[in-house]
């Protein structure tokens, strides 16, 4: 057992957890290690604990508290265990170094700090008298895909999900949706000396660039959530043709839309298809997140210390919202240390998150 919450949490950062979607940047990849640790750390405070796998090697671990009568409303603290690729770090990413105030390594932010102060502040609270059942989550998957939340959200049922979110101890009640979108256009190839004889792929691509552009963002721009603002689209990347000389028979553009609560994206899909008959869209989506401010829980965190705000990105929290579930984020440190090649979380800071959730989890005594 660490002796702390930060020698807890260098313990985590030690561990690999990388996750494998593209270039992980190290063979530590995969979630199992580290759920292994934690499974053992929630036993020894008394949890039920099972480790439930995903996909290959890549378990959720998931713990229930002890509770003094049935039927209590669940209540899940949900930190993710995968953290993004370590390429091009400065600093020893599995290193969990201290120095200069802070926690060295990558995860100390994104999430393995909201992990460490919501274990710490477990070990440190009884939860068994509270107004809920207490249950924890390591997520594993969130990088790319949302598979252990989404796979929890259709295994398990809960009355409120706090996921851990490098938020500044803010309650991050909503969140945009985010759907990304791979487009394909098919065509013939012929020698570029008599194009007339193919089918030119790109030029049906740029006649859907140019209805996203021209059409569908101004479109979008009309539509306003009172918290969120306007939903977005942008072309990100795109790809098309051989050689020069070859008139091409294929394109691909990907695009990224940021949607709000209750946008149907059937009339963009619908319009793309127009434009451009036979046009190939894969799509992956997460959904928005909204969480009306005047939730019971919400006040709880509020009177611990925090305020509710908004974020741009998305996160675990949007399996559960999907699911009908109220569901914030909330978490020591700030996103902007997220991902970064030196990333850190300041030890104030997790120490003012154990304390943040200790006082949540003391306000939820009837």
């Amino acid at each position: 057992m660490p002796s702390d919450a930060v020698s807890l949490l260098q313990e985590l950062i030690r561990i690999p957890s990388v996750n494998p979607d593209g270039d992980p940047g190290t063979d530590g990849v995969g979630e199992k290690e580290i759920a292994g640790f934690i499974a053992a750390f929630l036993r020894d405070l008394g949890a039920e604990v099972t480790l439930s796998e995903v996909l290959p090697n890549r378990p959720n671990v998931v713990a229930r508290f002890p509770t003094d009568r049935p039927a209590k409303p669940r209540l899940l603290l949900a930190p993710h265990t995968d953290t993004v690729s370590v390429g091009g770090m400065t600093i020893d990413p599995f290193g969990g170094e201290v120095w200069d105030g802070k926690i060295w390594g990558r995860g100390a932010s994104d999430t393995k700090g909201s992990a460490a102060a919501m274990l710490w502040a477990l070990k440190e609270s009884d939860t068994r008298a509270l107004s809920h059942e207490i249950w924890f989550a390591g997520l594993m998957g969130e990088e790319a895909g949302l598979h252990g939340s989404k796979a929890l959200a259709g295994s398990e049922t809960f009355d409120f999900v706090i996921v851990g979110e490098p938020t500044e101890l803010q309650v991050v009640h909503a969140t945009k949706g985010s759907t990304w979108h791979t487009l394909r256009t098919r065509g013939t190839a012929v020698h570029a000396s008599m194009p007339e004889r193919g089918e030119n792929a790109l030029y049906k691509m740029a006649d859907v660039l140019r209805c996203i552009r021209d059409e569908i963002a101004p479109a979008l721009a009309t539509q306003r959530h009172p918290a969120l603002g306007s939903p977005t689209i942008s072309a990100g990347t795109i790809r098309g043709g051989t050689k020069v000389n070859v008139v091409p028979d294929g394109c691909e553009l990907c695009i990224d839309m940021r949607t709000i609560p209750g946008q149907d994206l059937e009339p963009v899909l619908a319009r793309l298809r127009a434009v451009s008959p036979g046009l190939e869209i894969e799509s992956w989506q997460a959904a928005p997140m909204f969480t009306e401010p005047d939730h019971p829980v919400i006040h709880a965190l509020e009177r611990s210390g925090a305020r509710c705000t908004t974020a741009a990105w998305f996160c675990d929290a949007a399996s559960f919202a999907e699911r009908g579930v109220p569901a914030v984020a909330v978490g020591p440190g700030s996103i902007a240390q997220a991902h970064t090649k030196d990333e850190f979380l300041a030890i104030a800071d997790l120490e003012a998150g154990v304390a943040f959730f200790k006082r949540f989890l003391a306000d939820l005594r009837p």
